[in-house]
């Protein structure tokens, strides 16, 4: 991979032509306009118009709508997005003239060696908001940073900035092993489980990604101590723990009963007090990751105190969009078991009479080997609307539904699609709920649909 990311390195340098398969993605977005700022002439495609091709045109870069072979003309490389595969009509013309493919991590490597500190932030859960609050602290800090996260976060109004300090922010995602295409000098290991389990055999298999990405680490690794699977995958290794338990070098002190307020304790010392904007026993330790990463780094406490005050969650992260009926109506981007256990758990905390779930899977492979899981946790909601799997990536070939989570919780209702579970929220709302729609894929669609 090593290689791959040096010979990419000639291609991006400025009046070169990149182009970029999927450039309306999460991180692929981003992408493009950190390479135009770099004095590229950057190109791109997407199978669908949104409001991420929208601001890509507007900043001066041709999108075309739709792959086809002809939108690569010109390119003197492809970067594509991990869900275009070889069978893609730009990807295979490119393959068939010579012009070579690289991935979208690989890019990122060769961007985040411009920087004295890379700080790569991994995990199975809660990379968006610990990338978001360590974004928060550094610009609190004046350090300037360059961020790239794979959700939006309203401080800087976009998931990405261009700064021009001396570090550089990157939510690091282990599916497909990308995040082993990074030069952290930093790396940040906030939980370690089973998912991605088209790609990985198991959890060995995860944790075998997690321990080579940490093993890349050239200055240290700050890791959960409190998460098992974590100090599996790391064991042998040198780095510095989080947690709650007072046996990490970074962990909590006079912490108050909704996991918002503690001091945060460095070696023996306390380091700064938080307030924090966000609730729920996940985003503590979030932001003990966070507050790890700036005492690392050297940032003042003042500015760590500040900077998780005035963090109130990244886009789709336990996000308020409004009140229908007398129900305030959350989004959230939780699907996993284990995300959707947090969330759950933290909403309970609020005082609502009673919790309505609209749930929609995120891939037929993750709903099939995570299946006893997910009823385990749906069953928690006093409402449950189940909409169909989102497909993402994949082709059904595994032969499930949501309705076979239906037939496995009682009183669960199924919603073939977005527009019925709407219409269902809008007949049973009523004062005193909570509506959340979760999920990785466009479930937010059906909230904001009954808002309006």
């Amino acid at each position: 991979m090593k290689n791959r990311t040096q010979e990419l390195k000639q291609y991006l340098q400025p009046g070169r032509h990149v182009h970029l398969v999927g450039i309306g993605g999460v991180s692929m977005r981003p992408l493009g306009l950190v390479l135009k700022g770099m004095g590229l002439l950057v190109t791109g495609s997407d199978m669908n118009a949104s409001v991420s091709t929208d601001e890509l045109i507007s900043r001066g870069i041709q999108v075309s709508i739709g792959h086809r072979e002809e939108n690569i003309a010109g390119a003197d490389c492809i970067i594509r997005t991990a869900a275009a595969h070889n069978d893609n009509p730009e990807i295979a013309a490119a393959r068939a003239a010579g012009v070579p493919v690289f991935e979208r991590a690989q890019a990122w490597g060769v961007i985040m060696q411009n920087y004295r500190n890379a700080v790569c932030i991994s995990g199975t859960h809660g990379k968006t908001t610990t990338t978001s609050m360590v974004t928060h602290i550094l610009m609190e800090a004046a350090m300037d940073p360059t961020v790239m996260i794979g959700g939006y976060l309203p401080l800087l109004r976009a998931g990405h900035r261009v700064g021009q300090g001396d570090t550089i922010v990157l939510e690091s995602c282990e599916y497909c092993d990308s995040f082993l295409n990074f030069f952290p000098t930093l790396a940040v290991v906030l939980n370690v489980e089973a998912d991605h389990l088209d790609y990985f055999k198991d959890l060995a298999d995860v944790e075998k990604s997690f321990r080579a990405f940490a093993q890349m680490a050239t200055d240290c690794v700050i890791a959960n101590g409190d998460d098992p699977h974590t100090r599996r995958a790391l064991e042998g290794m040198d780095y510095i723990s989080f947690g709650l338990g007072n046996e990490n070098r970074i962990h909590a002190a006079n912490m108050g009963p909704d996991w918002r307020h503690f001091d945060v304790v460095c070696d023996g010392k306390i380091y700064c007090h938080v307030d924090m904007g966000v609730l729920g026993h996940h985003n503590a330790l979030n932001a003990l990751a966070a507050a790890g990463v700036a005492w690392h780094l050297g940032v003042a406490p003042e500015a760590v105190s500040r900077g998780l005050a005035s963090f109130h969650g990244a886009g789709r992260r336990m996000e308020y969009k409004g009140r229908f009926n007398g129900a305030d109506v959350y989004d959230d981007y939780a699907h996993h078991p284990d995300e959707l256990a947090a969330t759950l758990e933290t909403v309970r905390t609020m005082g609502y009479q009673r919790l309505v779930l609209a749930f929609q899977p995120h891939t037929y492979t993750r709903t099939k080997e995570l299946f006893p899981d997910f009823v385990r946790e749906l069953k928690k909601a006093d409402v449950l609307v189940l909409a169909e799997i989102y497909a993402a990536r994949e082709q059904n070939t595994v032969g499930i539904s949501s309705m076979d989570l239906q037939a496995q919780i009682p009183g669960s209702v199924y919603c073939e699609t977005l527009p019925e579970v709407t219409s269902y929220l809008r007949e049973i709302a009523r004062p005193g709920d909570v509506i959340l729609t979760v999920g990785a894929g466009d479930i937010y669609r059906a909230g904001e649909a009954l808002l309006k």
